[in-house]
């Protein structure tokens, strides 16, 4: 009996590494499948994202949840994804990120918003290695043409270096992003790969197979789909 619960205990504590394990790593996959689903909720909406901007357009940022306690979204800390568009077409696996401070847009009521910015330049973000860079700073933004297609509208050019969005109780609008600052999640990206990749390696190369990053690709080619 003293020999069984000797050998025992190990077994407990192998266990309860792996469930602890598995807990961290469910925040980062949290992150991601709420972040398929933002971009699911814009997908066959007359007000969305243009198809022409994600397919010429090479890089993405999803923020889920950002929190806003009055009537300006400002000096607020929200976590998401970044991801870049690869040679082939195809999207890279989502790096973690997290964005701080500015301001966003003016919208009364709001508890909460979910953040979409689209970078015409893939360099923006695969540049970003253990510094950071400013929204509206480092790189121009601007509130994002809204529909289905440009075309509707002549004076869309897609000239802007970052087009943003953002979505709030079901209402969807382009919204303008000021002084935010944008850094790579080092310990998500640790968490979720299981290894210390760069964000370098994680947009150059798909490093998983789960079955979030694959939904969440999915969702980004539906969205990119004309219809």
């Amino acid at each position: 009996m003293k020999t069984l619960k000797f050998l025992g205990l190990p077994l407990l504590l192998s266990l309860f590494i792996v469930l602890a394990s598995a807990t961290d790593v469910s925040k980062e996959t949290e992150r991601i499948n709420k972040s398929s689903e933002i971009i699911k909720a814009f997908t066959g909406k007359s007000e969305t994202i243009p198809y022409e901007l994600i397919e010429k357009y090479n890089g993405l940022v999803i923020i889920p949840d950002l929190i806003n306690a009055g009537f300006v979204v400002g000096g607020k800390r929200g976590k998401g994804i970044a991801m870049v568009k690869l040679p082939d077409g195809r999207w890279s696996d989502p790096v973690f990120v997290t964005l701080t401070g500015g301001s966003i847009g003016f919208q009364i009521g709001v508890q909460s918003v979910d953040l979409i910015l689209v970078f015409r330049h893939s360099s923006v973000l695969t540049k970003v290695k253990n510094g950071d860079f400013t929204i509206g700073g480092d790189v121009s933004a601007a509130a994002g043409p809204v529909g289905r297609s440009t075309s509707a509208n002549t004076d869309i050019k897609l000239q802007a270096e970052v087009y943003s969005y953002s979505r709030s109780r079901g209402l969807f609008a382009g919204i303008s992003v000021n002084g935010a600052n944008l850094s790579i999640d080092k310990s998500a990206d640790a968490n979720f790969y299981g290894k210390e990749y760069t964000s370098q390696d994680i947009f150059g190369d798909g490093k998983s197979t789960t079955d979030a990053v694959h939904m969440l690709k999915e969702s980004l080619a539906a969205l990119q789909a004309k219809k």
